[in-house]
């Protein structure tokens, strides 16, 4: 049977890295959040109907994934610091990544569209 690693101190710059990127995420998800309310209350509707609401509707739910992610990544990332074992990696990125992707062409689309 295999003893667990030690749970040691990691070094505070790395404790503060990951800390710094805990607020990098959470930042993001009050810019989608802001983005969101933004398109909700100060566009003028798009040509094609509900589109005003789905885009934001869109933004703010990736923000509340984001935000609801967040944490738990930084704890993950805590916990492998303190015993050793390799980060983990996070599907949020490409997650993160191809929301605003699909958001910024459908913004294009309904813009084009007039």
């Amino acid at each position: 049977m295999a003893a667990e690693p030690p749970d040691t101190e990691p070094d505070y710059r790395f404790t503060l890295a990951n800390e710094r990127t805990f607020l990098a995420w959470i930042r993001t998800a009050l810019g989608l959040l802001a983005a969101g309310v933004a398109v909700s209350q100060l566009l003028p509707p798009f040509a094609v109907p509900g589109a005003t609401t789905g885009l934001a509707l869109a933004c703010t739910a990736l923000a509340a994934v984001v935000a609801a992610t967040s944490f738990p990544r930084w704890r993950r990332v805590q916990q492998a610091m303190r015993t050793g074992a390799p980060l983990p990696h996070s599907p949020m990125v490409g997650v993160l990544a191809a929301g605003v992707l699909l958001m910024a062409v459908l913004a294009a689309v309904l813009v084009i569209v007039g």
